[in-house]
């Protein structure tokens, strides 16, 4: 039996890397997955080899409407669209299709934190995709819906998640994240021309109202007392990169907590996981050795004098925060072997 799949945004930075992972992914090259419709909305009618020349398997195929219409009929639907847009497509799917949703619609359980940071109706929540996450993997696995994470929420949770599970440090993280311009999207605008980003680094959304803030409360909270209440202070910096996130988090450690804990804890809680590499003591995760994969590099330092933990987590924006999350989903769902067609080597130089 062969798999269709069909991708809703596929012009997009996004769905256009969902798409240069499933063509080098073994069962599209078994013919056990096809690649269906790819639609867009102002790219309608241009063809693939005009839009996205890096993906010449398909430079024939032409871009049509994102209509629930051209995504049917397919087993698997992924939604690479803006936030707020993946709802009413999805309902109008049958519950008997694979949909994963690259967008924020439902990764919020809180509609209330929906409200506050996006301002529209809650849709609901989907099982969250970040396998990583204790308990989520098999969530995944029966789900015929899926939402991805946030590409800096998959980096901060990857990051400080076996501190908290093992209950190392206080739930008061301060993040500063730095991000290459991608992670904005394809459309134009101003603040991200070369000429203004060349050269420079800028802090944006700060003081709570970036919208990967309230998603990265809801990930810690979920390992932690009922009455416990999370604390974070996010600020996001951009950075004059194509790809990448480096996301640096500190938080205060309980007492009696030692650099030695802190190693074992994390090499022990990863110790199974292909894509999240924690480093060796004195190597720093660089974001040039994740470009192209699907890994998350971390390092754990203990900062004994100030009694904080400093957790630095690199990966590739658009694979592993975005597609590559996205592709390890459907695997799991669809029972394909959770690796499969996502690099963990990256380019280099």
């Amino acid at each position: 039996m062969t798999i269709s799949i069909a991708v809703a945004g596929a012009s997009g930075y996004a769905g256009g890397e969902i798409l240069r992972l499933l063509l080098a992914h073994p069962a599209y090259a078994t013919g056990e997955l096809e690649i269906g419709a790819l639609t867009g909305h102002s790219t309608a009618g241009a063809s693939v080899g005009e839009l996205m020349a890096h993906l010449p398997q398909l430079r024939q195929r032409r871009i049509v409407e994102t209509t629930a219409e051209n995504l049917a009929g397919h087993d698997v639907v992924f939604l690479a669209l803006p936030h707020g847009h993946s709802a009413e497509i999805a309902g109008q799917l049958s519950p008997d299709v694979l949909v994963i949703d690259c967008a924020a619609d439902y990764r919020l359980r809180d509609a209330d934190a929906w409200q506050q940071y996006y301002g529209t109706q809650h849709a609901g929540s989907w099982p969250y995709g970040i396998p990583e996450m204790p308990g989520h993997r098999q969530a995944i696995v029966q789900a015929r819906r899926v939402a991805v994470a946030g590409c800096f929420p998959t980096a901060v949770t990857t990051g400080v998640l076996p501190a908290v599970v093992g209950e190392l440090i206080e739930p008061d993280l301060s993040v500063i994240a730095v991000t290459g311009v991608s992670g904005a999207g394809k459309k134009a605008a101003v603040a991200l021309l070369g000429a203004e980003t060349m050269g420079s680094l800028r802090a944006y959304n700060p003081g709570g109202k970036h919208r990967h803030t309230p998603e990265i409360v809801q990930n810690v909270r979920e390992y932690l007392a009922p009455e416990a209440a999370p604390k974070v202070t996010f600020t996001p910096v951009l950075a004059p990169l194509t790809r990448g996130i480096l996301a640096t988090v500190t938080a205060p450690l309980l007492p009696g907590v030692g650099p030695e804990q802190i190693r074992k804890v994390y090499e022990d809680f990863y110790a199974q996981e292909p894509f999240c590499l924690v480093l060796p003591e004195g190597q720093q995760p660089e974001t040039q050795n994740v470009v192209g994969t699907n890994m998350v590099h971390i390092q754990a330092h203990v900062d004994q004098t100030a009694g904080k933990l400093i957790v630095t987590a690199a990966l590739d924006n658009l694979c592993k925060g975005t597609a590559g999350g996205a592709v390890q989903c459907m695997n799991l769902a669809l029972g394909l072997p959770e690796t499969a067609g996502l690099p963990m080597a990256a380019v280099a130089p």
